[in-house]
C-alpha cells in the first residue's frame, strides 16, 4: 500500500483542514497539498522522466517544499532518499552515486553544494531548486496515485557503519506503515485537531514522524527559520494547539533553559518525544519540573526506525515509583510491534541483567543495506536484527543501554563514527597518528575528542579544525584535541579506546 494513500483519503474527507503551515500561517489544506503534490508526481514521471522505484535525493533544509517533494515522489511510485543537510558536499556526493538517485531535489542554500557533489557523477542527477521556476514547471498534469506493493522501497536512510562509510537502510512502505501504526499505539495518541512541529531535521526522525501524522490527519507545522530556534519555538506553541515535537537531548535542554528564564505559556504543547542520544536523569527531572508532564522516550535506529522501545509518559510522569529514577535511566520497554531481546556473542539469549547485544524483529525491521549484502549479512542473522548495542533488561522488563559496541558517539541527537574523522585527520601531513573518543557533554550528549600523535612542524588545533571541516560535516569535528607521544596499543598494535576514554 502506497503511503501516500493517506494524503489521497483526507483530501476526500477533510478538504478544507489545514494540511500544512508555515510557522503560524497556513499553507495548504489537504485538498491543495494533494493537487500540488499529483501535478509535481507529473512532472517528476514526466518532464524527469522517472519511473517506478527510481530513487529521488532530499537535500532540503526543513521547508514546507519537503513535504510537498517527500508525499510527490510516493505518490509518483518513487523511492525518498532524504540526506542530512548538515553534511559536506563530498558526504552527499557519495550518498547520491551510491543511491543511484537520478533526480535530487534541493533547497536554495544547498543549490551550489548538490551542484559541487554532483559534478563529478556520470551521469549526474537532475538537480531542482525548490520554489524555482523549474520547480514550478514541473507541475505538470497531475497524475494518478501509483499503486506500490507493501516492500516497495519508500525511504533509503542513510546512516554509517562500523567504518564510517554510509550505508542506505531499505525502508519500505509496510516498514514506515508498522511504524506510524506503532508511534500511535504505543508513543503518542494523535488527532485531526493536532499538529507535528518540525524544529528537528526532517531527513531524520523528524520527517519520519510525519508518517504516523499524516496517517492521523494531522497537519505538518515548519517553522519560518526552516530549524530550530527556542524563541520561534515557543512562539509556534502560541499559535498552535496540540503539538506534538521530536527533539535530540541538546535541543530539549536548550528549550527547558528557555522556558526556565523566560515561563512562556506552554498549553500548545502536548507532546515531546525524545531521542538520538543519552538523556541525563537530572537533565529530564528538570524539563519535568519547568515543562510538566509532556515527555515520552524512544529508541530505535535507521534499520528500524523510531521503533524498538518506548519510554511512555505514564512511566516518565510518575515519579512516585520507587524506581522512578532507574526507569527514566532507561530507553523504555519494547513497543508492540518489536521483540527484543539480549544476546551474548554466541546467539544465546541471556537473563534480566546480564549485558549483551539488543536484537530486534518485527514489521518495521528494514530488509536489508542498499547494494551491500556483506553488511546486510551481519547485521541480519537469522530474522533478527542485530543492532551493534549493548544493554541489558532488569526485571520489569525496561531496558538500559549500557554501551555502543562500535565505538558510536552521538553528539547532539546526529551519529559520528570515529574511523570516518580519524581518516579525516590522518589526510593531514602533520598527522602521524590519531583516535577520536567521545567524552560525556552536558550540552550534546557526547563530545568527539581527538588524540593526535603529530609529527614535525606539528599542527595547531586550528590548523587540524580547519582541516576537518574541509573534509566532513562540521558536526563530525573534534571539539577537543590532544596531543600524545603515543596512543595505548595492545600487543596486537591495536589502539586500546577504553584506556583514552579513562584519560578523559
Amino acid at each position: 500500500m502506497n503511503l501516500a494513500l493517506w494524503l489521497a483519503r483526507h483530501a476526500r474527507t477533510d478538504p478544507d483542514r489545514v494540511a500544512v503551515f508555515r510557522g503560524a500561517a497556513p499553507r495548504a489544506s489537504f485538498r491543495e497539498l494533494a493537487a500540488s503534490v499529483a501535478s509535481l508526481a507529473g512532472g517528476m514521471r514526466g518532464a524527469l522522466g522517472l519511473a517506478p522505484g527510481d530513487r529521488v535525493a532530499l537535500v532540503m533544509a526543513n521547508s514546507a517544499a519537503y513535504v510537498e517533494v517527500l508525499l510527490a515522489a510516493w505518490w509518483a511510485g518513487l523511492a525518498a532518499v532524504p540526506v542530512n543537510a548538515k553534511l559536506h558536499p563530498r558526504e552527499v556526493a557519495f550518498i547520491l552515486e551510491n543511491s543511484g538517485a537520478k533526480a535530487a531535489f534541493v533547497t536554495p542554500d544547498w543549490e551550489a553544494g548538490v551542484a559541487e557533489a554532483a559534478a563529478g557523477l556520470a551521469p549526474p542527477p537532475a538537480v531542482v531548486v525548490a520554489g524555482s521556476p523549474a520547480y514550478r514547471r514541473l507541475h505538470a498534469e497531475a497524475i494518478a496515485l501509483e499503486p506500490v506493493p507493501d516492500e516497495a522501497l519508500a525511504w533509503l536512510f542513510y546512516t554509517s557503519g562500523t567504518t564510517g562509510r554510509p550505508k542506505g537502510a531499505r525502508l519500505s512502505h509496510a516498514n514506515l506503515r508498522a511504524m506510524a501504526q506503532g508511534y500511535l499505539t504505543d508513543v503518542d495518541t494523535v488527532g485531526p485537531q493536532d499538529c507535528l512541529l518540525h524544529a528537528a531535521p526532517m531527513s531524520h526522525g523528524s520527517g519520519l514522524y510525519l508518517v504516523p501524522y499524516l496517517l492521523a490527519g494531522a497537519a505538518q507545522v515548519v517553522p519560518e527559520s526552516g530549524g530550530f530556534d527556542a524563541a520561534e519555538v515557543f512562539e509556534l506553541l502560541r499559535a498552535h494547539r496540540g503539538v506534538g515535537m521530536f527533539a535530540a537531548p541538546t535541543i530539549v535542554r536548550r528549550m527547558v533553559e528557555h522556558a526556565a528564564s523566560r515561563s512562556p505559556p506552554l498549553e500548545g504543547l502536548r507532546t515531546l518525544v525524545y531521542g538520538g542520544g543519552p538523556m541525563y536523569v537530572a537533565d529530564l527531572l528538570r524539563a519535568l519540573d519547568v515543562m510538566g508532564p509532556r515527555f515520552a522516550q524512544i529508541y530505535g535506529q535507521g534499520e528500524t526506525p523510531m521503533t524498538i522501545t518506548v519510554l511512555a509518559r505514564r512511566f516518565v510522569n510518575d515519579r512516585a515509583h520507587p524506581r522512578h529514577l532507574a526507569r527514566i535511566a532507561s530507553v523504555g520497554v519494547p513497543q508492540s510491534g518489536a521483540e527484543v531481546v539480549v544476546r551474548d556473542a554466541d546467539g544465546r539469549d541471556l537473563p534480566a541483567g546480564e549485558v549483551g547485544e539488543i536484537c530486534v524483529r518485527g514489521p518495521a525491521v528494514m530488509s536489508g543495506y542498499w547494494e551491500n549484502p556483506q553488511a546486510t549479512a551481519a547485521a541480519l542473522r537469522g530474522g533478527w536484527l542485530w543492532t551493534g548495542d549493548l544493554g541489558a533488561f532488569d526485571e520489569e522488563g525496561f531496558l538500559t543501554l549500557k554501551d555502543r559496541s562500535k565505538d558510536l558517539i552521538i553528539s547532539g541527537g546526529s551519529n559520528v563514527y570515529p574511523r570516518e574523522v580519524e581518516e579525516a585527520l590522518l589526510t593531514h601531513p602533520g598527522v602521524a597518528e590519531a583516535a577520536v573518543v567521545g567524552r560525556p557533554d552536558p550540552e550534546w550528549g557526547e563530545a568527539v575528542v581527538a588524540f593526535v600523535v603529530a609529527r614535525a612542524p606539528a599542527p595547531s588545533a586550528a590548523e587540524l579544525d580547519a582541516h576537518c571541516l574541509a573534509a566532513i560535516a562540521r558536526f563530525k569535528r573534534p571539539r577537543e584535541y590532544r596531543f600524545v607521544a603515543e596512543l595505548p596499543k595492545n600487543h596486537y598494535g591495536k589502539v586500546l579506546k577504553t584506556s583514552l576514554r579513562a584519560l578523559l
